[in-house]
Order: C-alpha cells, then structure tokens, then sequence
C-alpha cells in the first residue's frame, strides 16, 4: 500500500487551512454552548437568517444563540472571545441587510421572554431589550403614559431602538431614555443614565460595544383615549405612506433636515427601479422592497444604482442608514 500524501507547509492554501481552522472553533464553541447554557436554551449551528429580518434576505449564522437570563448571555460571551469568534447582537431583524454568505461567528438575539418583560410604574416604563416597541406603545397606553406612541410605528424591539437612536413621528428613543441597562463584552452589568449616554442622529455609539439589556423610559401622564388617538393617527399616517412589502425600513439617511432621501430619491425619478426582484418602492423612495425573491447581492445593487445617481445628477453622497453585515456569498 502506497504512503498517504503529505504536503508541505508551503503547499497549503492558506485560505483553507484558515477555513478548517474556523470550522473547529465553531464546532468547539456549539459544544461549549451546549455544556453550558442552561437545558432548553436555542443554540443552533447554520441558522438561516433570512427569515429573522424584515427584508428577508440574508445568508445563515454560524452559531445562533437565544440566552434567558442575563448570566447566560454573559455565558454565551465569554464562550465566544475564549474561541476567538464576532458576536453579533440581532433584534427583531428591522433596519438590517444580512449578505447572501451570511454571519461568521456567534449571532445572539434577546428573543427569550426574560429579555421581553415591560412593567409599568407611575410615569415610567421598564422594558427588556428584546420588548417589542409596539407592545411598549400599547403598555404606555393602557397606564396613561403619553409620550411613547411614536413607538408603535417603529417595527424592531426595544435594544434595536435604543442602538440606532431610532425615530419616527419627529420623536426619538433617547428623547424618551432615563436610564440605559447594558453589558459589555466581557459580561459586565452597566445601569447609566441617559445624560451619561452620548446619542447622535440615529446612533448610539456606545452600544457599538456594548450590549443594551433595557431601559427605564420616562413619559407623562395623559388619557388613555387621548393616547389611543394619537397613535391611530401616526398608524394611519404609516400605512398610507409607507410599503406593505417586505423592507428593512428607511435605506439612507436624510442628507439634509430640508431634503429628505425619499423625496430626493423621486425627484431622481427611481420609484419602482429593480434589480432582480429588489426594487425602489412605488409608495415611498427611501424605502427598498423585496418583491418575493430578491438577494441581499440584489438589494446592494439596487442601494449602489441610486447612490451612484445622487451623486451623480444631484451631487449628494446618501449615507446609507440600514445596517449592513455579514459576507458575499
């Protein structure tokens, strides 16, 4: 029988070789995780991510990981820098374009109800991480809190808001924080008020590095039937001017406080340009929809046609406001 073949260091592929390597840390971090983390808790290995975002599209995650209690996910952290590995925190999948080759490493998301909890008390709101901002709207509602009903129109959960500084209604999260719950990487357990958390438009660069576990949001008393009309007028508003099909929400930022992106995007004439079956929306231009099939590839195209048009006919560089992550296919 003949020797098996043995390449020398220099004819290894480096690529490969860094491949295998990859691969073993994510096989030894599932099986940490599983070791770990408490029975029942979601750990999986190649989870599609598609149908976690509201755009949906978007390749798998290497390791998924619902935790349900805050010493988990601290778990889940440590595990993940001991094998080297990205975390990546994922909320509702609202404002986020997933590439087609998906997420490398550890995903988490803060599905599980320990991070969904929305409590009321007098003129303040806690709420986990992972409350949906539409279920903090109708809690506010129901115990006279006024303030909040800009919440019901922002699809996503609360730790997503809190990331992007998110808005709607001419109202923004950060408006309405008292005091931000978070984690660091290393699983350190932060409560800071709001004043000590610098905020700009659409960001909240602390959260970059660090985890928003909640918050404690502040409002004023007001009727309920007041409230309740309130928000039906900004539902009403939404559904009118905004697209039913699946979308991550505004694409770009408004380049000026005068020129909103949608209406330069329609003046540019692209309402209902495609690529593959990603197109700009016919109701609204800044919003880019998924007519059934379309790619995350598609969707880049499509972000890179009316960029490249802005600048071009208008002289406006669009800052792109959803959230890219994740590789090519």
């Amino acid at each position: 029988m003949s020797n098996p073949l043995r390449l020398s260091p220099e004819q290894v592929d480096p690529a490969i070789e860094s491949a295998a390597a990859h691969a073993e840390d994510i096989s030894n971090a599932f099986r940490d995780l599983g070791i770990v983390l408490p029975a029942g808790t979601v750990v999986r290995r190649d989870e599609p991510l598609a149908r976690r975002t509201t755009l949906r599209v978007g390749g798998p995650a290497d390791l998924y990981v619902e935790p349900g209690s805050d010493n988990a996910l601290a778990s889940a952290l440590e595990i993940a820098n001991l094998r080297g590995l990205p975390v990546f925190l994922l909320g509702r999948g609202s404002n986020l374009l997933v590439r087609d080759g998906g997420i490398r490493g550890l995903v988490v998301s803060l599905a599980h109800p320990h991070f969904s909890r929305v409590e009321t008390d007098g003129g303040r709101i806690t709420a986990g991480a992972g409350a949906r901002l539409k279920t903090i709207a109708h809690e506010a509602r129901r115990a006279g809190i006024g303030g909040l009903e800009f919440f019901e129109g922002i699809p996503g959960s609360l730790g997503g808001a809190l990331r992007m500084n998110a808005g709607a209604m001419g109202s923004w999260t950060f408006d309405a924080v008292e005091e931000l719950r978070c984690m660091s990487r290393l699983g350190e357990v932060r409560h800071l008020p709001a004043r000590e958390v610098p905020v700009e438009y659409r960001s909240c660069p602390m959260l970059a590095t660090h985890i928003a576990l909640g918050a404690v949001l502040r409002g004023r008393p007001e009727d309920a039937d007041t409230i309740r009309d309130r928000m039906e007028q900004y539902s009403g508003k939404r559904w009118s001017s905004q697209p039913s099909q699946p979308s991550a929400g505004c694409t770009f930022k408004n380049p000026l406080p005068t020129l909103p992106a949608g209406r330069l995007i329609d003046e540019l004439g692209l309402k209902g340009t495609r690529v593959g079956d990603a197109m700009v929306s016919d109701v609204h231009g800044n919003f880019f929809v998924n007519l059934g099939r379309a790619t995350a590839a598609d969707m880049l195209a499509l972000i890179d046609l009316v960029r490249t048009r802005a600048l071009g006919e208008r002289g406006v560089a669009l800052e792109i406001e959803v959230e890219i992550v994740g590789e090519d296919a």
